[in-house]
């Protein structure tokens, strides 16, 4: 079922998102932002955080998570330590939730805001994972122009 590779999917990201926060050789880099550059990783870090608690863990799963979108992008040095602590406890909740879901409700309609088309589950999902992967690959290279 779609729901197994997905859950391989968000793991191998989130873990590889673990990684490459851990691989700045300075903690205060995962903060830094340019002129060019208006996202750091750190917030990236959180935002992906926020994004995968909110539409997969409290609209999916239920579990009554409250999202701030406008703190993902203002809070600024949070520890390395707990931005790994966030990733991990994500991971959880997305593999729980995805668990949790039938092949049916895969396929029920999903409609995120009023003004967008609908779509199913599933198709919202694989667009979840391209989110993440999409943001990992900027952190990465934030990163890599970092520490070069």
């Amino acid at each position: 079922m779609l729901t197994d590779t997905l859950i391989r999917l968000f793991s191998r990201d989130l873990n590889a998102l673990k990684d490459e926060v851990n691989l700045y050789q300075e903690e205060k880099n995962l903060w830094i932002v340019t002129k060019d550059i208006s996202n750091c990783a750190g917030n990236l870090c959180l935002h992906l955080v926020g994004n995968l608690n909110h539409f997969i863990g409290a609209t999916m799963g239920n579990t009554g998570y409250i999202r701030q979108r406008e703190l993902e992008f203002s809070l600024k040095d949070v520890s390395r330590e707990e931005l790994i602590k966030q990733v991990d406890d994500t991971i959880a909740i997305v593999e729980q939730t995805l668990k949790s879901l039938t092949q049916e409700d895969l396929q029920k309609e999903y409609k995120r805001r009023v003004s967008e088309d609908t779509m199913t589950t599933e198709y919202f999902l694989v667009h979840l994972a391209m989110h993440l992967a999409y943001h990992l690959g900027q952190i990465n290279y934030h990163r890599r122009l970092l520490d070069s």
